[in-house]
């Protein structure tokens, strides 16, 4: 299955993994009103996709996502500051459907990814990166801020990584962003997609509703009260037993342990 949008494209292959491209190389993939829609719509409908088991976050051309548009950031200037605010509040909500999305998202980044495309890195489940790939926030040379992708950047780096690069708009490299422990993987160009492959495949070969569960608790568990951890993490893992998920999976381990 696959959909052409304007600014992006959905395919969704035999193995209901969903890949989705942002498609505007010429602009080097920056973000405009449209592609933040268009991010949003498909970040909701494949997480109502039961079938859909693992999303491919990924970019055409040699740029991840350079950020804002400039077309785009013009016609912000020019709205006043209620308007201002209901576009971040726009592109927050997108943010925030790619970050709650109920399976894998697995992001493919090569080349730059500035402003906003590192809003879409640090949405992202697992990121595999070319070793070559660029990162920057790039707002406070313009006398602005990283403020709308300012808390999902915090979450995914750490407060003492992003304090390194949120007022400095230096680019800085894959090897930041793996102790960042926002990179999972770094490869060459040549080997991206096969290890692309190797994480989505591994992700396959697990139960889809016990990976949405545990995602679910990952990001809920640095918002739980210490004290209240342990039983809401014990509730969680007793509603899961009583799955038929686990009650089948369970079953077939204990039979092949018995070969």
């Amino acid at each position: 299955m696959s959909a052409t949008y304007e600014t992006i494209s959905l395919n969704i292959d035999d193995r209901q993994v969903a890949t989705v491209s942002l498609a505007r190389p010429e602009k080097h993939n920056a973000m405009n009103a449209t592609m933040i829609a268009e991010l949003a719509a498909v970040a909701a409908a494949l997480a109502e996709n039961d079938g859909v088991r693992v999303v491919v976050l990924r970019a055409e051309g040699r740029t991840f996502c350079a950020g804002g548009d400039l077309s785009w950031m013009r016609a912000q200037s020019e709205k006043d500051r209620a308007g201002k605010i209901a576009e971040a509040l726009t592109l927050a909500r997108m943010l925030k459907l790619w970050n709650e999305l109920p399976k894998p998202v697995i992001a493919r980044v090569q080349g730059p990814a500035y402003g906003g495309g590192l809003g879409l890195i640090a949405v992202s489940d697992i990121v595999v990166a070319e070793e070559t790939a660029r990162f920057a926030l790039t707002e406070t040379r313009l006398g602005l801020i990283p403020a709308t992708i300012g808390p999902f950047v915090v979450r995914k780096f750490g407060e003492a990584f992003a304090r390194q690069v949120f007022f400095s708009a230096r680019p800085f490299g894959v090897d930041f962003m793996h102790r960042a422990g926002a990179v999972a993987r770094a490869c060459s160009a040549g080997d991206i997609d096969a290890a692309i492959e190797e994480e989505v495949g591994a992700c396959l070969q697990c139960a889809p509703g016990a990976v949405s569960a545990a995602k679910a608790l990952c990001m809920s568990l640095p918002d739980i009260d210490p004290k209240d951890a342990m039983r809401i993490s014990a509730e969680a893992l007793a509603d899961r037993w009583e799955t038929e998920e686990a009650r089948t999976g369970i079953a077939a381990f204990f039979d092949r342990r018995k070969d």
